[in-house]
């Protein structure tokens, strides 16, 4: 016991150093009062990110509808835009939801180990071919999740922590999974499934893979702060919105039955999986990529 509590009190105080590092960042970028609807387009992508289903394809859709900020800017005021609600939910999720520590921050860790080794070895793959590898691999894991939810297949368990050989399967996988962000490969719907087949519950995957996003989005966020390639008013009103959405949700979620979960779960991973299917083909000249979920690292592929 005293193992797990110091492990998530030493995560605690890893969020904390993170959220510093992110105001400092906000701080050295400056500050441009949002307009009511960028507010707005942070509370709504950020509830419905926190839910699972991932802000930055949403976020990225209402700004192209409305031509609201430049396309080469879209990368980066999603990074800094929505760090705050990602923290927010990392510290909600690790408090709500009942996981064991040793899981949590060796799974955390393997994230952001991946997503450091993947910026130098996984850019080089083909993107595309990827992502309908992932897309496909995806809907089929989310037929046997519905086969599951339906009393069709055998369900897995409700454990809330790994060891011995599937503690390797998580870490490991969890180490792919962060170093796919670098192609803007979303952690969410990959991290549910990989949860899930593990036998643990459901509900385990929202503190590991917010946890996750958390720790990497603050980095990728003083970079684009630095470059200033982002749109300094609608990432704060992503910022400001984001706050209580993530709030609001993350009591929704963590108070779930688990039936409810694992639905839920079912309909963020088919999400996740067309929306990858969709984009494999994005990324033309001079425009972002776009993402089906949360990712460490955004980017623009020509000009930079």
């Amino acid at each position: 016991m005293t193992i797990d509590v110091d492990a998530k009190t030493i995560l605690f105080i890893g969020l904390g150093v993170v959220l510093v590092v992110y105001a400092a960042t906000l701080i050295r970028g400056g500050f441009i009062m949002p307009t009511v609807l960028q507010t707005a387009i942070g509370f709504v992508t950020a509830f419905f990110d926190t839910l699972g289903i991932g802000s930055f394809a949403t976020t990225t859709a209402a700004y192209k509808l409305r031509s609201m900020v430049p396309v080469k800017l879209i990368p980066g005021t999603l990074n800094v835009g929505h760090t705050l609600a990602t923290i927010a939910q990392a510290f909600i999720f690790t408090k709500l939801v009942p996981v064991e520590s040793k899981t949590l921050v060796l799974m955390i860790g393997a994230a952001v180990a991946g997503s450091w080794l993947g910026a130098g070895v996984v850019v080089r793959w083909p993107r595309r071919k990827i992502q309908i590898g992932m897309g496909l691999a995806l809907l089929g894991a989310a037929t046997l999740m519905l086969m599951t939810a339906l009393h069709l297949f055998p369900s897995g368990g409700d454990t809330l922590g790994l060891s011995g050989v599937q503690l390797i399967v998580g870490v490991t996988g969890n180490l792919m999974l962060g170093a796919l962000m670098m192609l803007g490969i979303g952690l969410y719907g990959p991290c549910m499934i990989l949860i899930y087949l593990l036998g643990m519950n459901p509900l385990a995957a929202f503190p590991i893979m917010m946890g996750s996003c958390a720790f990497l989005m603050p980095i990728s966020s003083a970079r684009f702060v630095a470059a200033q390639t982002y749109h300094s008013q609608a990432a704060l009103g992503l910022a400001l919105g984001g706050l209580p959405a993530a709030v609001i949700a993350g009591l929704y979620v963590g108070s779930m039955r688990l039936d409810y979960v694992r639905w839920l779960v079912v309909a963020v991973v088919v999400y996740t999986s067309i929306t990858m299917l969709l984009t494999a083909n994005a990324g033309q000249e001079g425009q972002v990529d776009p993402v089906p979920e949360r990712e460490g690292v955004s980017r623009v592929r020509a000009g930079r």
